[in-house]
């Protein structure tokens, strides 16, 4: 076997993309999608229908007609794949629970309005104090949520503590920021973001939580392996294709059965969250910076959309 095949052995393999063509050739289990994927999508001759449907549809409400083509191309996602698509909140709204949680109810009522039923969506909020709040209320409303944009060990266990259903870890973009910092090239088990995703799981698996970990954002197929056997992986189809050229021995890594895990279990309140955050400069830089990127490309889709109507 290669080593997407010896990886789906051990972990539920999920595309990270709405490439319905990438979704084809791999069968993930999963799909996510993100306002940066959207709109590459949006480039994308076989959404052009989709596009004009959206902006038809929208009533020339800005936010109505995004949030139509999102669950459009969930849609046709779901079709593909036996599991669930992902979809995300607006980031502007990280701050925000109130408007968080109307959205999020939007977005599935659009999903059920078009045949697809909750079960077959997660809905993606950022890893804010507000946007975990705002989780918790709706997985009690059976809408299960993804929280995304996480870069730290106290957002995870504010998450599981709320009963997410299932958190993203950015192991890449952690990657990123020690090797800017430090300029090391960091490989398997020495990368800062496969370390961080490696702590959660064990937290978790020590503890009992439900919340699934899915490692995301990856920078190449070292960071996959040294996470195999983590609950969920979500991969670009760039990646995929490495995995399944690659030949030799994928060994499991994280095991849920005997996890390795130091940290006691531990509550935070608000605000030992918000000075956990604030005192990991890692954590809080790519916090902003990845809400600022989703927003910049939210607006760039929606100037897009509104050219079309």
């Amino acid at each position: 076997m290669n080593k997407l095949e010896q990886l789906r052995k051990v972990t539920t393999v999920v595309a990270d993309t709405g490439d319905l063509a990438a979704i084809r050739k791999y069968a993930p289990v999963d799909a996510t999608t993100n306002p940066s994927l959207l709109l590459k999508a949006a480039s994308d001759p076989a959404f052009q229908p989709l596009l004009a449907e959206a902006v038809r549809c929208g009533g020339g409400d800005a936010d109505v007609v995004m949030d139509y083509l999102a669950v459009a191309i969930g849609r046709e996602i779901v079709a593909l794949i036996p599991g669930r698509v992902s979809t995300e909140v607006s980031a502007r709204l990280s701050f925000d629970t109130a408007a968080t949680l109307a959205r999020a109810r939007g977005l599935v009522d659009r999903y059920e309005a078009l045949g697809v039923a909750r079960d077959r969506v997660l809905i993606k909020i950022a890893a804010t104090w507000e946007g975990i709040r705002a989780a918790e209320i709706l997985e009690r409303e059976n809408i299960q949520c993804n929280l995304t944009l996480l870069f730290s060990f106290a957002q995870a266990q504010a998450c599981a503590d709320a009963g997410v259903f299932l958190i993203s870890p950015f192991v890449g973009r952690i990657y990123d920021w020690y090797r800017a910092s430090t300029g090391q090239d960091y490989q398997g088990k020495e990368d800062p973001g496969v370390q961080s995703v490696t702590r959660i799981f064990n937290y978790y698996k020590q503890h009992g939580y439900n919340t699934v970990v899915m490692g995301a954002s990856f920078r190449n197929c070292g960071q996959i392996e040294a996470l195999a056997g983590c609950d969920r992986l979500t991969i670009s189809p760039q990646l995929l294709d490495e995995l399944a050229a690659a030949e030799g021995e994928l060994v499991p890594v994280l095991d849920a059965t005997h996890p390795r895990c130091e940290d006691a279990r531990q509550v935070l309140t608000e605000a030992d969250f918000r000075w956990s955050l604030n005192d990991d400069p890692m954590a809080s830089d790519k916090l902003a910076e990845g809400i600022r990127k989703f927003h910049e490309d939210e607006m760039t889709l929606r100037q897009l959309l509104i050219g079309l109507s």
